[in-house]
């Protein structure tokens, strides 16, 4: 049996009955455990289990594993988008007793211990370890004429928004003052504050030498905020220094503020503000992917699946849970954040859990270390902490600490070189070759627009 996901955000689940193969893989008599997500958390599991005698299946809808802390980066054109992704099956190239297949889960055969996929395939398994990760929270509000910032693919659609504008408003100058320039960020935790302070150093130092007759000063840049300013869960003294370097560059702050409204030309505020726009980005919060729902799994708070101690699902043996899909909490019953360092440590801990039930071996809990936070707002500007705040940095040794460590966590040593190779070329000469219009079928808006030429040439043909 098998469940159409189409239906999921509708809280309906249609599903249909039929006869499916079974991939099973080579028979080795080893446990099988399939991974569902190629995230950190999915990929910090498949690499521990490389030597632990099972035979590892890693599932995910696409076949590359992306870095989604420097998504913004490839939204302003200072990266490429494979510069910050990496395909699957080259990371799992030196885990010999792993293999990739790209599929979505739609359907969990309990009894028989089986996955089903959208393409008809099924996966037995011994262990399942669910690591789907998350998606963007609109928390109500309607995103239809709003940019979000979790896949290459969003991150093509915002760049094209925001280059395109501005070819629009070299075009017709007017629709700087009619604020097709403007641009709203909603949500100040450290997505909506890097993207905020690239878009203004993007405006400031490149498009505005591209577009030299266009007042690009008069573009605003707002960021919108529930708290009481950016970066909740910082040090106090981060977040400060963090408002003031937006404002520095050019940012408007609007804090204490919750938007309920993006429309076409406006975002509305709580207070009834309305804010002038021609790109809204929501960066607001995430939600788990509606995996649990789908699969009948018990949930916990946010969807997310419920986990016991050790990470693995009440009632479900050899079913477990990681990263933002999985409601794991702390020592004192917090849900953890939905952060990459928790999906690692959590995929590393389930990981020697399977390989402690190989051998016989009860599990244990998991504890999360928290190795601290960081974000940047801009050249030379960053802030970082560490040990519950006690340990903080800001400025230029902020940034370089954050450069560092984003450069780390990359995966393979061509995509750092690229990066650093970027970063380097941006630094010294604020210069951006991803500024590039490539989906010429759409404007800003979404709206289709065929060639001119074509129907022009097509017209000619036929009379």
């Amino acid at each position: 049996m098998t469940c159409d996901c189409e239906h999921i955000h509708k809280g309906a689940c249609v599903t249909e009955t039929r006869t499916e193969p079974t991939t099973s893989g080579p028979a080795t008599g080893r446990p099988k455990v399939l991974v569902v997500g190629a995230g950190f958390g999915g990929l910090a599991l498949a690499r521990s289990l490389a030597d632990t005698p099972a035979d590892v299946i890693v599932l995910d809808r696409t076949n590359h594993h992306l870095f989604q802390p420097l998504l913004y980066q490839v939204a302003t054109a200072q990266l490429a988008p494979t510069d910050i992704a990496y395909p699957v099956r080259g990371v799992l190239r030196r885990v010999p007793n792993a293999s990739f297949r790209a599929a979505t889960v739609t359907d969990l055969d309990w009894q028989a211990r089986e996955i089903a996929t959208a393409d008809g395939a099924r996966f037995a398994f011994d262990h399942l370890v669910l690591a789907a990760g998350a998606r963007t929270a609109s928390f109500g509000v309607d995103l239809a004429h709003a940019e979000t910032l979790k896949t290459v693919d969003d991150a093509l659609a915002l760049r094209q928004r925001l280059l395109t504008a501005f070819e629009r408003a070299q075009a017709e100058p007017e629709l700087v003052e009619a604020g097709a320039l403007d641009v709203v960020v909603v949500g100040g935790g450290p997505t909506g504050v890097e993207l905020a302070g690239a878009v203004s150093e993007l405006y400031r130092n490149v498009l505005a030498r591209d577009f030299p007759d266009l007042p690009v000063h008069r573009a605003q840049i707002s960021l919108v905020e529930l708290d009481d300013g950016p970066l909740a869960g910082f040090h106090p003294q981060l977040r400060a220094y963090t408002a003031a370097q937006l404002r520095r560059r050019g940012v408007q702050l609007h804090f204490g503020r919750r938007g309920t409204e993006a429309g076409p030309d406006r975002v509305t505020l709580d207070d009834g503000l309305r804010l002038r726009v021609g790109t809204t980005v929501w960066a607001a919060g995430v939600e788990a992917q509606p995996l649990a729902t789908a699969l009948g799994l018990p949930t916990g708070g946010g969807g997310r699946v419920a986990v016991d101690a050790d990470l693995s699902v009440p009632g479900y043996p050899g079913v477990w849970a990681i990263g933002d899909v999985a409601a794991a909490r702390d020592g004192d019953g917090a849900l953890l954040p939905q952060l990459a360092p928790v999906a690692q440590q959590a995929g590393r801990h389930v990981a020697s859990q399977i390989a402690r039930a190989v051998h016989g071996e009860p599990t244990e809990a998991f504890a999360y270390r928290d190795k601290g936070a960081m974000a940047t707002i801009g050249r030379r500007a960053a802030v970082a902490q560490a040990f519950g705040g006690r340990v903080r940095l800001r400025g230029t040794l902020g940034w370089l600490a954050w450069l560092w460590l984003h450069l780390a966590m990359l995966i393979g040593f061509r995509n750092r070189a690229s990066v650093l190779l970027d970063w380097a070329w941006t630094y010294l000469g604020c210069e951006r070759g991803g500024r590039l219009l490539v989906r010429r079928d759409a404007d800003p808006a979404g709206d289709q627009h065929p060639d001119p030429v074509a129907e022009k040439a097509q017209k000619a043909a036929s009379g």
